[in-house]
């Protein structure tokens, strides 16, 4: 649940930012001239705005959703090797909470 608000309030705010850039861009109807390592081309400021600011909501998102499923699999791969590891040790060392897993993984069995 908290990720699910945390996740709600990065959304509204990458929208605010958004929203911000457009606004300042709308104000600002200027031209502006890119020049790119071959050629050149003359934008509206709102249009460059735009473009840059999504284009850098898109790489960090794409290097966020990597990282997040980096820790995702080796957070499965712990649990996994967790659970190995407790099921080789006898009941009485393991925590109260586990033991009644552990008895019920017997019993079911």
């Amino acid at each position: 649940m908290e990720s699910n608000v945390k996740s709600f309030i990065a959304t509204v705010l990458v929208a605010l930012f958004f929203v911000l850039a457009l606004l300042f861009g709308a104000r600002n109807e200027q031209l502006v001239t890119i020049s790119y390592f071959v050629a050149q081309g003359e934008y509206r400021l709102p249009v460059v705005l735009g473009v840059v600011f999504l284009a850098g909501f898109l790489v960090s998102w794409l290097f966020a959703i990597y990282h997040i499923t980096k820790v995702r699999l080796q957070l499965r791969k712990a649990n996994k090797k967790l659970e190995q590891l407790e099921a080789k040790l006898p009941v009485e060392i393991l925590p109260p909470s586990t033991q009644i897993e552990h008895q019920a993984k017997e019993v079911n069995a």
